[in-house]
């Protein structure tokens, strides 16, 4: 399909707009060649004529930064934070460029799957689990030193089994004690896997602490829609995040297989795009005190780029104009290929 619809000024003015109104509209990681020609100039990785893949992983966060003002560093949950690291990718972004943040799964894993990574740890019980002293101390210290560009830290909790938790009041329990000893004033927020967990009393614990709940896309979860009806409407100051990852019953492995290289929309998920377009205007219109952060992943899809573009043109955004965000979100599906730019 031809790429001559794709207005990439265009595209970086809606979402600057937006992220002027505190909501911040961003992908699931960066480090896509699949985007080159669409956000991303081939010519700016090129060395002696030929494209240089470890250039582009190591510096195409700035060109990113050009067009979105927000990006989900899914690296992180496989390692501690590194402040030198953690200086170099702030140093690639202006300042008003904020991270979310995958809490590390050393704090967020209760028993270690078996998994070559994780070893001859593999099956045990975890002693760092929701360990508040090393999540301070591994976490929250080094982001300190790149504080104002820091937003959501999420914390992906994989679906929990009976063996871990025989009632979901135990997690509940364990999230109250470990919100308790943590410092005030920072962005947590909650993803869960466990669709029954979505209960009064969980949504209780996360207000107690100033805690997000992270409506998610996800195999086994129920719609990010679905969880906007079972949640509720937060409260006005309220952070608010959400993650666009899957098609719900689909598995990972089967959209990594079916969606590579993410150069274009291969389906488009026309109720997370009016989700999407949901939160976008409840977030422009509230204007809330920590705002929204909203991530799409190429998984969703085919190509979070095209995806973003497709809710904005549910939204009609045609020009840069601040009452046409009053306006309601025009939900209607769009033309298969409508958006496609590959």
């Amino acid at each position: 399909m031809s790429d001559a619809g794709f207005d990439l000024a265009l595209l970086r003015a809606q979402v600057a707009a937006l992220a002027d109104r505190g909501v911040y509209v961003g992908t699931s990681s960066w480090k896509y060649e699949g985007w080159i020609g669409q956000i991303y100039t081939r010519s700016r990785y090129e060395y002696r004529g030929r494209f240089a893949s470890t250039r582009f992983e190591r510096e195409c966060l700035a060109e990113y930064a050009e067009t979105f003002r927000t990006v989900c560093f899914d690296g992180a949950y496989y390692t501690w934070p590194d402040e030198k690291r953690l200086r170099e990718m702030a140093d690639q972004v202006p300042d008003d460029f904020r991270f979310a943040f995958k809490v590390t799964d050393e704090i967020t894993v209760k028993r270690f799957p078996s998994l070559p990574r994780f070893a001859q740890r593999g099956g045990t019980i975890n002693e760092n689990f929701l360990h508040a002293g090393l999540f301070a101390d591994r976490v929250l210290r080094p982001l300190e030193a790149i504080r104002p560009k820091v937003g959501p830290i999420i914390f992906e909790f994989s679906k929990f089994y009976s063996g871990d938790y025989p009632s979901v009041a135990e997690f509940i329990a364990d999230l109250d004690r470990f919100f308790g000893a943590l410092p005030s004033g920072w962005p947590f927020s909650i993803e869960l896997r466990n669709k029954k967990w979505l209960i009064p009393d969980y949504l209780a614990c996360l207000k107690k602490h100033g805690v997000a709940h992270t409506f998610n896309n996800w195999t086994d979860m129920p719609s990010a829609g679905e969880q906007l009806s079972i949640v509720g409407e937060q409260r006005i100051e309220d952070l608010t995040v959400a993650r666009f990852l899957l098609k719900p019953g689909r598995k990972y492995e089967e959209a990594v297989s079916k969606f590579e290289p993410y150069t274009h929309t291969q389906e488009i998920n026309d109720e997370g795009r009016a989700t999407l377009a949901t939160m976008i205007e409840a977030g422009w219109l509230k204007r809330s005190r920590d705002g929204t952060y909203l991530y799409i992943n190429n998984r969703l899809e085919g190509n979070a780029l095209n995806t973003v573009r497709g809710v904005l043109a549910l939204l009609n955004f045609i020009q840069i104009d601040p009452s046409a965000f009053s306006k309601k979100p025009a939900i209607a599906p769009p033309a298969k290929d409508e958006f496609d730019f590959s």
